[in-house]
């Protein structure tokens, strides 16, 4: 599993990185104003049609179907099933996104009532140019799941480094041609999906032998099991996988910029979420779910114990990363062009505020996988459907009461809400002990390293905008204290994550 979590550390490494330059881009061309929030709430109906289609939980549906005929040592089994499912699932898609983009202006006008009513067409053009693509998503997470179970992680990881090329390169060319608005970046993340998303992963597909194979059922018997998995992941939505719907839909009630301000910090948070938390997860559900498979719960207890205390201990120094140097961070990413120093000021906090969540991101991404790869989809659908329904007056007071602030501290407390009753729940049949200590250990040492980081920061930069040379000694000066202080406490609390990690990365080594 260490091989596959490094391939897919760093393709999420390389994918958050072009994340984070379309940003820039973004921010460089459209800043902190109301076109930038059009780009932003333009998302959000296509995003939300891709989570009622289970489309972000295809991939941990779909591993355990192929992964029970690939044990079985029945390729041509798996891909009857793989036909199946992606004839129902495509065709499915294809009416939804239909339907959806003729009803896109009722829609929209009715989920963003603060928009100005006047550009309300430019966003619901918008919305239809990138519809579509949730079309071509969905059909990717189908191919990326064969590539999964086969333990392949190379071709998939290059489908989000496609779709990033491709956005920045949209807007790149509506800025050359005199018109840097939405729609370049729009049309570039349309033909991101089709080529990224589609057309790289068949390609990645057919080359472990996977193909369409004629004279399946209609309802072949891939399709209720399917569903059977799905259903519960399709009627009930987690306000983990809505909290980038949210950040849109409730960012409006701010100020103007405040969607795209949110949206920048956030997008900064997520880099080390990926990279930590998200790479976790992937790269250890379809070895969760091959031992499963193969009846050995005591292995699987044990991996998920591991892949928690490895990746919280990681998320833990990412955290105070973020915490504590989020000034500088916001000034050196952003602040060029159309993003000014205000602009600054204001983000710099929303990604203090979202760096808490970092470690919680990254047990929540290993203990929902732990129970999809039991196949237990009905608990974290169940936890994170009632967290939804909690989550939905908290971000409406804290974006009502205090604008793109409330709205932040009000993801990170639905995020800790949901990853606490799933890992309590977890817990239930397997220990919490090192579990627990690893947490205590890993906010041991990540306040006084947040606080010195963030400390070095005042005194440097004095709270605002400084010089890029200012700003750059203030982010490598802040770092390497943030690092030398976590890791000297977890050395001083004799903490096993070092150990752990040192083995992980000679694991991970290339032999030679």
């Amino acid at each position: 599993m260490g091989r596959a979590a490094l391939v897919v550390s760093v393709g999420i490494l390389a994918s958050r990185v072009l994340g984070f330059v379309r940003e820039v881009v973004l921010a460089a061309l459209l800043g902190r104003s109301l076109e930038a929030d059009l780009y932003q709430a333009a998302f959000t109906i296509p995003d939300f049609l891709f989570f009622l289609m289970a489309g972000g939980y295809l991939t941990i549906t779909f591993v355990p179907i192929v992964s029970r005929y690939l044990a079985a040592g029945d390729a041509a089994g798996a891909n009857r099933a793989f036909t199946g499912v992606m004839r129902f699932v495509g065709g499915l898609m294809l009416v939804v996104t239909v339907v959806t983009m003729a009803a896109a202006q009722p829609l929209t006008r009715r989920l963003f009532p603060d928009i100005p009513a006047d550009r309300l067409p430019e966003l619901v053009t918008l919305v239809r140019v990138i519809l579509p693509a949730q079309f071509f998503f969905v059909l990717g997470s189908l191919l990326m799941a064969v590539q999964y179970a086969h333990r392949r992680f190379l071709i998939p990881t290059l489908a989000p480094l496609i779709y990033n090329v491709a956005i920045i390169v949209g807007g790149l060319a509506s800025a050359a041609l005199g018109d840097p608005s939405p729609a370049g970046f729009m049309w570039g993340a349309l033909v991101g999906a089709v080529i990224g998303n589609f057309a790289v992963q068949w390609w990645g597909a057919s080359r472990l032998g996977v193909r369409l194979e004629s004279g399946v059922p209609l309802l072949h018997e891939s399709v209720p099991e399917y569903l059977t998995l799905a259903f519960p992941l399709m009627i009930g939505q987690s306000a983990v996988a809505l909290d980038e719907v949210f950040l849109r839909v409730f960012g409006q009630f701010g100020g103007t910029g405040d969607i795209a301000g949110l949206n920048y910090a956030r997008r900064v948070n997520m880099v080390p979420v990926g990279v930590i938390a998200q790479a976790a997860g992937v790269a250890s559900y379809p070895f969760l779910a091959g031992l499963f498979a193969e009846g050995r719960i005591t292995a699987m207890r044990a991996t998920v114990t591991r892949a928690l205390r490895s990746s919280v201990a990681v998320a833990g120094l990412g955290a105070a990363g973020a915490i504590g140097l989020a000034l500088p961070i916001i000034q050196l990413g952003y602040q060029r062009g159309e993003f000014t120093g205000a602009d600054t000021v204001l983000v710099a906090p929303l990604l203090a505020i979202y760096g808490l969540s970092i470690p919680l991101w990254a047990a929540h991404q290993v203990y929902t996988r732990a129970f999809y790869a039991q196949r237990r989809m009905w608990l974290p659908v169940v936890v994170g459907t009632g967290t939804t329904a909690v989550a939905v007056p908290m971000y409406l007071y804290g974006a009502r009461s205090v604008g793109a602030p409330g709205v932040a501290w009000a993801s990170v407390a639905v995020m800790a809400i949901y990853t606490f009753v799933v890992g309590w729940w977890w817990h239930r049949q397997a220990p919490l002990g090192e579990v627990g200590a690893t947490g205590a250990r890993t906010m041991a040492a990540g306040v006084p390293a947040a606080a010195a980081g963030w400390a070095l920061s005042r005194q440097l930069m004095g709270g605002e905008p400084a010089s890029t040379a200012t700003a750059l000694v203030t982010l490598v000066g802040g770092g390497l204290l943030i690092v030398a202080v976590y890791i000297g406490i977890l050395r001083l609390l004799g903490a096993p994550e070092l150990s752990m990690l040192r083995r992980r990365l000679r694991e991970q080594a290339p032999e030679g």
